[in-house]
C-alpha cells in the first residue's frame, strides 16, 4: 500500500494550540517594550483625526483589585478599536496621589506631621510612598496588556501638574465662582478634615435612638388653651445624643397640628407633645396602650414659645421650619445649627450663634459645660446617663441604620461647621450653566443623564479646602481683619504656581507673605488648607488635557465606574463649566462594580473575591479580557471561578479557529498565491462575504461601546459561520486538492482574507493572542511589526453570483444542518462511523429543490458524505414550511485511501490502487475541477 500523505496539504503551523498564556503573554510584553510599541502606534497614527479617552486617575494607594482590571480594560478596548478605526488615540494613564490615606499610611510609619516629622519631611515621604504605589499599580496594568504613555504618565504630584492645579482654581477665583463661608460640612474626625459630598459613602451603623423630654411650662398650655398641673413636656428623637449639648432649639413644622398626650408610663401622669398624625403609632413605639389627646395647637401658634434644656440651665426657642417632616421620631427635632445642615440653615433664619463645642479632633472643647476633653464617639453613653438623671430620657434603644462614613478611612462622620472654602453653586450660575452642559454630553448608558442631573440639581456648594498635610493648597492670601481676598488674587497664584512649578507643593509652604504681597503685606496672611483631592482630579481636563499637545480638551470620552457621578464625572464638569464655560468631555461611559455569581458584593470575609493578578497567573490575561469584553457592564459585572472557565471555553474556540485558518496557510505567499475575489469559488465568496458581514456587526458594536456583542459576533462567526459550516466543508479540498490548484489557492484566499479580518477583531480584547497570531500570518509585502499600527481589513466584500446567491446558501445551508443531525442519530445506533459512509439522497420541491440542483455533483462535499443527489418531489411527508427530506443508506463502496470518500471508481487504476479516480487527478494530472465548493 502506497503512503500518500506527503501529497495531501496537510495543515502546519507554529501556532500553538495550546495557549499556554501565563508563559507566553509575558514574552510578549518583553517585544512591545523593545519596539516601543505605543510610540510606534503613535507614529503610525500621525496625521489622523485624534479620539482623547481622558484617564480618570486611579488613586496612588495599594494593589489593584477586580474593578481596576475592568475599568483599565475597557478602556484599551476602546482606544484599540478607535486606532483600528483610523483615529490617532492616545492614552495617557494618571494617578491620584494627594490625600488622607497616603498621609495615614506614612503617618503609621513615621508619625504626626508638625510632631514627630518636621512638615517638608512628611510631604516628601508622602510623595516617596504615592510614587511607590504608582509604579506597583502601574506594573499590573502593563501586565493587563493596556497600551499607554506608560514612561509618561500624569500624577497629580508631579510639580507642573500641582502649579496647573493652582491656576486651575485662580481661572475659577477670577469667574466669580469661589466664596468663603462658615457651614455645617462633612468632617472625618480620624482625618481631622472636611470631606466633600463624593467622598462619603454609607454604611450600616448600631447607635442609640433616644426620646427626650424637654420640660415646657404654662404658657406652652396657654397655646393649646388648656389647663392643667400635670408637668408637660414636648418630646424630640435623636440618634446622636452627642450633638444635644449642642441644641439651640426645637423646629416644628408651621402646618402640622401638634397634640397634647396625656399618658402614664408607670412614674405618674404628664402631659406630652407630639405631631397629631403620629401620636397613635409613636404610643405603638413606646409601648403604651392607654393615652388620651386633650387638646391640640398648629405649629405656628407655637413659635418663639421657650422650653428648657433637657440637662443645661438654658430654655431654647420653638422655631419653625419647613425640613420637619412625620415619617419618623415625633414631629419635632432637635436643632443644634452646629451639626446639620436644615439645622443650619434654619438657625441662620433665627439668628441661634454657632457654639463650636466640638473640634477638629473630635473632643469637646473645653468650653462645653460637663462634656469637656470627651470624645463624640464615646460620649452618647454618658449622655443618656445623664439625661436619665434628669428625669428627661423618656426612651433609649438602639437601631441600626444607614450612616454617612468617610469612603477612605471607612469611619463614620460628623456634621460640623466651621469656616471654609467653597465653589458656589449659585452665585454666578455654576448650577444652572452645568444642568445645561449635562444634555450636551452623550452619556452611556442614558440612564447616566438624569443620573448626574439629579446630584447636579440637588448638590449643596462644594467644600474645597481641606485641613491636610499633603494636599495641593488654596494658595490664597486674605486680609486679617476681614477675612476677603486680596484683591490681587490671581496674580497672587500665579506667583505661587511658578514656585511650585519649581520645588513641588512645599513650596507654599516656604513662602512669605511678604515674597506675594508687595504693599500692606503686614493685613495679609496665607491660607495654608490644602485643595478636595476630587479638585485635583477634577481639573485634569485644564492641568493635562489643556498642557499636553498629544491630548485635546474636551476629551471625546470619560469612562469610569457609576459612583463616579457623583465623584470624578461631577467634579469635572463643575470645574469645566466653571473655567471654560462647557463640560470637559463629550460622552461619559459607566460600567458597573463587581460582584460574584450570586450577585453578591465581594469582600474577604466572604472569601468571594477574584484577584485579577490570580487569574492572569491561572488563566492569562487574554481570558481576563475577555471576560470583561464579554459581560454587560451597564449592570453589575459577574465575575467567579466558573464563570471565568467558561469564558476560557471561548477562548479556546477563537484560538482554535485562528489556528485552523493559519495551519492551512502553510506554504501560502499572498503576494503570489491571492487569487482577486471574484475569481474564487462560490463558497469560498460566501465565507469572504459572512466576514464582511460580521466585519460590519463588530465594527458598529465597537463604536458603541457594546463590546459582549462584539464577543457574541466573533464567537458565532468562529463557531457557526466558520466551525460548523464553512472550514468542515472544505477541509476535503483544503487537503486533497492538488497543491497549488484553484481549488486550493481559492479556499487559502478566503482562509487569508478571513483571518486577516479576524486578527483585527480580536485585537482590542485578546491582544496578546491577536499579536500572537499576527506574527505567525503569511507575509505579505505591506506587513507592520504589529497587529496594532493596523485598520480594519478592507479587502473584504460582499457576495455576488448570478447562478448561486445568498439565498440558495441558506437553503443549502438548511439541508446540511438537517443531514448533520440524521446522521448522527445513525452514528449513536451505530448504524454509520464517520458521515463518509453516507449517501444521501434530498427529496425537495421549491426553492430549496432549485438551491439543490445548482451544486450538481458538489452538493456531498457541503453535506461532506461520499454520495447526494437530489431528487424532486412535491408530495412530502412534512411541515408545509420544509421543503425537503432525507434518505440515508450506508454505502457500500470502498473506501479512497487519500480522502476517505467511499466512490465507485475506487481501486479502478493499477497504478494507484486504493485511490479514487478524483485523488488520482490530484495526484498526478493537473488537479479535480471544482466549480461551487
Amino acid at each position: 500500500m502506497a503512503d500518500y500523505k506527503h501529497t495531501l496539504n496537510l495543515p502546519q503551523t507554529d501556532f500553538a494550540m495550546k495557549a499556554s498564556l501565563p508563559q507566553r503573554e509575558p514574552e510578549f510584553l518583553k517585544q512591545w517594550q523593545s519596539k516601543d510599541i505605543y510610540q510606534a502606534i503613535r507614529k503610525a497614527s500621525e496625521g489622523r483625526p485624534k479620539f482623547v479617552l481622558h484617564d480618570g486617575p486611579p488613586y496612588a494607594n495599594g494593589n489593584i483589585h477586580i474593578g481596576h482590571a475592568v475599568n483599565k480594560v475597557l478602556k484599551d478596548m476602546v482606544v484599540k478599536s478607535r486606532t483600528l478605526s483610523g483615529f490617532d488615540a492616545p492614552y495617557v494613564p494618571g494617578w491620584d496621589c494627594h490625600g488622607l490615606p497616603i498621609e495615614h499610611n506614612v503617618e503609621k510609619k513615621h508619625g504626626k506631621a508638625g510632631v514627630k516629622v518636621p512638615f517638608d519631611v512628611f510631604r516628601q515621604k508622602c510623595r516617596d510612598y504615592a510614587a511607590k504605589q504608582v509604579e506597583g499599580q502601574k506594573q499590573d496594568f502593563i501586565r493587563l496588556g493596556i497600551f499607554g504613555d506608560w514612561d509618561n504618565p500624569y500624577l497629580t504630584m508631579n510639580f507642573d501638574t500641582e502649579a496647573n492645579i493652582v491656576r486651575a482654581l485662580a481661572k475659577i477665583v477670577n469667574n466669580g465662582h469661589l466664596h468663603k463661608g462658615v457651614k455645617p460640612v462633612y468632617w472625618s474626625v480620624v482625618g481631622g478634615s472636611a470631606l466633600a459630598e463624593a467622598e462619603v459613602e454609607y454604611h450600616d451603623k448600631t447607635s442609640f435612638s433616644i426620646d427626650v423630654r424637654f420640660n415646657a411650662d404654662a404658657s406652652l398650655l396657654e397655646k393649646f388653651s388648656y389647663q392643667s398641673a400635670l408637668p408637660v413636656s414636648i418630646v424630640i428623637w435623636t440618634t446622636t445624643p452627642w450633638t444635644l449639648p449642642a441644641n439651640q432649639a426645637v423646629s416644628i413644622h408651621p402646618d402640622l397640628d401638634y397634640a397634647l398626650v396625656k399618658i402614664n408610663d408607670g412614674h405618674g401622669d404628664e402631659l406630652l407633645m407630639f405631631a397629631r398624625e403620629m401620636v397613635d403609632s409613636i404610643m405603638t413605639r413606646y409601648g403604651i396602650e392607654t393615652y388620651e389627646i386633650v387638646a391640640t395647637a398648629k405649629g405656628s401658634a407655637l413659635e418663639n414659645l421657650k422650653v428648657n434644656h433637657p440637662f443645661y440651665d438654658k430654655k431654647v426657642p420653638l422655631i419653625l421650619g419647613e425640613h420637619v417632616t412625620t415619617e419618623a421620631g415625633t414631629g419635632l427635632v432637635h436643632t443644634a445649627p452646629d451639626h446639620g445642615a436644615d439645622d443650619f440653615n434654619v438657625g441662620k433664619t433665627y439668628d441661634l450663634e454657632l457654639l463650636n463645642y466640638v473640634g477638629p479632633d473630635g473632643v469637646y472643647s473645653d468650653a462645653t459645660p460637663i462634656f469637656a476633653g470627651e470624645h463624640v464617639y464615646k460620649v452618647d453613653e454618658k449622655v443618656c446617663d445623664l439625661l436619665s438623671e434628669k428625669n428627661a430620657l423618656l426612651r433609649k434603644t438602639k437601631m441600626t441604620h444607614s450612616y454617612p462614613h468617610c469612603w477612605r478611612t471607612k469611619t463614620p462622620l460628623i456634621f460640623r461647621t466651621t469656616p471654609q472654602w467653597f465653589i458656589s453653586m449659585e452665585q454666578n450660575g455654576l448650577r444652572a450653566q452645568a444642568m445645561e452642559q449635562i444634555k450636551q454630553v452623550q452619556w452611556v448608558p442614558d440612564w447616566g443623564q438624569a443620573r448626574i442631573e439629579g446630584m447636579v440639581d440637588g448638590r449643596p456648594d462644594w467644600c474645597i479646602s481641606r485641613q491636610r498635610t499633603w494636599g495641593v493648597p488654596l494658595c490664597l492670601v486674605i486680609n486679617k481683619e476681614s477675612g476677603e481676598l486680596h484683591p490681587n488674587a490671581a496674580e497672587i497664584m500665579e506667583k505661587a504656581a511658578k514656585a511650585i512649578e519649581q520645588k513641588g507643593i512645599q513650596a507654599w509652604y516656604d513662602l512669605r507673605v511678604e515674597d506675594l504681597v508687595t504693599d500692606n503685606a503686614q493685613d495679609y496672611m496665607k491660607i495654608d488648607d490644602t485643595l478636595d483631592v476630587w479638585f485635583d482630579s477634577g481639573v485634569t481636563h485644564e492641568s493635562v488635557l489643556g498642557v499636553r499637545d498629544e491630548l485635546t480638551e474636551p476629551a471625546d470620552i470619560y469612562l469610569e465606574g457609576s459612583d463616579q457621578h457623583r465623584g470624578w464625572f461631577q467634579s469635572s464638569l463643575l470645574t469645566g463649566v466653571a473655567i471654560n464655560n462647557r463640560a470637559p468631555y463629550k460622552a461619559v461611559l459607566t460600567h458597573g462594580f463587581t460582584v460574584d455569581e450570586k450577585g453578591e458584593k465581594m469582600s474577604k470575609s466572604k472569601g468571594n473575591v477574584v484577584s485579577p493578578q490570580e487569574v492572569i497567573n491561572k488563566l492569562g490575561a487574554d481570558v481576563l479580557r475577555l471576560w470583561v469584553a464579554s459581560t454587560d457592564y451597564r449592570g453589575e459585572i459577574a465575575v467567579s471561578d466558573e464563570i471565568l472557565k467558561r469564558t476560557a471555553d471561548t477562548y479556546r474556540r477563537i484560538r482554535n479557529t485562528a489556528r485552523f485558518l493559519l495551519a492551512n496557510l502553510n506554504g501560502f505567499e499572498p503576494q503570489t498565491d491571492l487569487l482577486k475575489t471574484e475569481q474564487c469559488l462560490p463558497l469560498d465568496r460566501w465565507a469572504i462575504h459572512a466576514a464582511f458581514e460580521t466585519q460590519q456587526n463588530i465594527v458598529k458594536a465597537y463604536d458603541h461601546y457594546t463590546f459582549w456583542q462584539v464577543v457574541q459576533n466573533i464567537h458565532h462567526f468562529c463557531s457557526i459561520e466558520m466551525g460548523g459550516f464553512y472550514l468542515d466543508v472544505i477541509k476535503d479540498r483544503q487537503y486533497t486538492a492538488k497543491r497549488g490548484s484553484f481549488a486550493h489557492r481559492s479556499c487559502q484566499t478566503a482562509m487569508y482574507h478571513v483571518l486577516q479580518a479576524l486578527i483585527r477583531w480580536m485585537a482590542p480584547i485578546m491582544s496578546f493572542t491577536a499579536e500572537e497570531a499576527f506574527q505567525h500570518l503569511p507575509q505579505s509585502g505591506d506587513q507592520s511589526l504589529t497587529i496594532f499600527t493596523q485598520q480594519w481589513y478592507e479587502q473584504l466584500s460582499q457576495y455576488s453570483d448570478e447562478k448561486i446567491t445568498l439565498e440558495d446558501w441558506q437553503n443549502i445551508l438548511s439541508v446540511k444542518v438537517a443531514v448533520n443531525k440524521a446522521i448522527e442519530a445513525k452514528r449513536i445506533a451505530k448504524e454509520l462511523g464517520s458521515s463518509l459512509e453516507a449517501e444521501v439522497t434530498v427529496l425537495a420541491k421549491g426553492n430549496t429543490l432549485i438551491s439543490l440542483q445548482k451544486l450538481q455533483d458538489e452538493l456531498r462535499f457541503v453535506l461532506i458524505t461520499s454520495k447526494a443527489k437530489v431528487v424532486a418531489s412535491e408530495q412530502l411527508d412534512t411541515p408545509a414550511e420544509v421543503e425537503f427530506a432525507l434518505e440515508i443508506v450506508k454505502s457500500s463502496n470502498e473506501k479512497c485511501e487519500r480522502c476517505w470518500h467511499r466512490t465507485e471508481d475506487v481501486n479502478h487504476n493499477e497504478t494507484h490502487p486504493g485511490l479514487c479516480g478524483r485523488c488520482i487527478e490530484n495526484v498526478n494530472g493537473k488537479g479535480e475541477e471544482r466549480l461551487f465548493a
